[in-house]
């Protein structure tokens, strides 16, 4: 995710266009289309939840097994979003599959949910994450102190030393 930031311009055409501390704006955050190109992708593939509980409204079969009518049924946000049936080489790291304009089919990307119950801050989240990245991008260099750091963990990937890095000020 790091390496897709840096190698965009998008960040950079926004910073030299402001003075040092001028905050950004409205219009700054609405061009920030690879930016949160970027940021979906990365959800798709590690989500920020890993599933919730919903409650059978109807008894149904799935897989040769009877689930009844109220019964509490799992579903996992990864599985759906890495279904090859949406998503094209669903284990690749591609934020451009964001960048075409088309929406995804319903309920097949939801890292906040969707529907009814899609979470009520998504857009407040949208604007705190862009807003971080804008000034994680525009205030540091970013090293990484293990470029070939393993992930481990299943459920939630994890780096297997927790991802240190060296931040160098870009502005004295």
């Amino acid at each position: 995710m790091r390496r897709s930031l840096q190698l965009n311009p998008e960040q950079l055409e926004i910073s030299e266009s402001k003075k040092p501390e001028e905050l950004l704006s409205w219009n700054d955050v609405q061009k920030m289309k690879y930016a949160w190109a970027v940021v979906c992708e990365a959800m798709r593939v590690v989500p920020p939840v890993l599933g919730t509980f919903r409650e059978a409204i109807t008894d149904f079969s799935y897989a040769g097994y009877t689930v009844p009518k109220g019964w509490k049924v799992f579903w996992t946000v990864n599985t759906t979003q890495r279904n090859p049936e949406y998503f094209q080489e669903p284990n690749k790291f591609d934020p451009s599959r964001f960048m075409k304009g088309e929406g995804m089919p319903l309920y097949t990307y939801v890292p906040f949910g969707g529907g009814p119950r899609m979470c009520p801050g998504k857009e407040y989240a949208r604007l705190a994450i862009l807003t971080f990245i804008h000034n994680m991008v525009k205030k540091f260099k970013w090293e990484l102190v293990e470029p070939n750091e393993k992930i481990l963990g299943s459920m939630m990937p994890l780096p297997e030393k927790g991802l240190p890095v060296h931040l160098h000020p870009r502005y004295v």
